[in-house]
C-alpha cells in the first residue's frame, strides 16, 4: 500500500524524515576505523554545502522548512 505525504499526519511525516536522516547519518558515519571523526571528504562536502546555503545558492534554512510545515 502506498501512502501519500498528503495523507500523513504531522507526526508520521516527522517520523519518516527522522528515519531518513538517521539512515543517512549511519551511512556517512559507518566506518569503524574512523571512530567518531568524519572522513575528510565528508567534512569538506558538508562545509561546502554550508557555505552554499549561507550564500543563498543552495537549500533552505532548517527553521524555514519547519515553519512551512508548521512544525516549529
Amino acid at each position: 500500500m502506498v501512502t501519500l505525504v498528503t495523507q500523513m499526519t504531522k507526526e508520521e511525516l516527522i517520523e519518516v524524515i527522522e528515519t531518513a536522516v538517521e539512515r543517512k547519518f549511519l551511512e556517512l558515519f559507518n566506518d569503524p576505523d574512523a571512530g567518531l571523526e568524519l572522513k575528510p571528504e565528508v567534512k569538506h562536502r558538508l562545509l561546502r554545502q554550508q557555505e552554499m546555503v549561507e550564500q543563498g545558492e543552495r537549500g533552505y534554512a532548517f527553521e524555514d522548512i519547519l515553519q512551512q510545515l508548521e512544525l516549529g
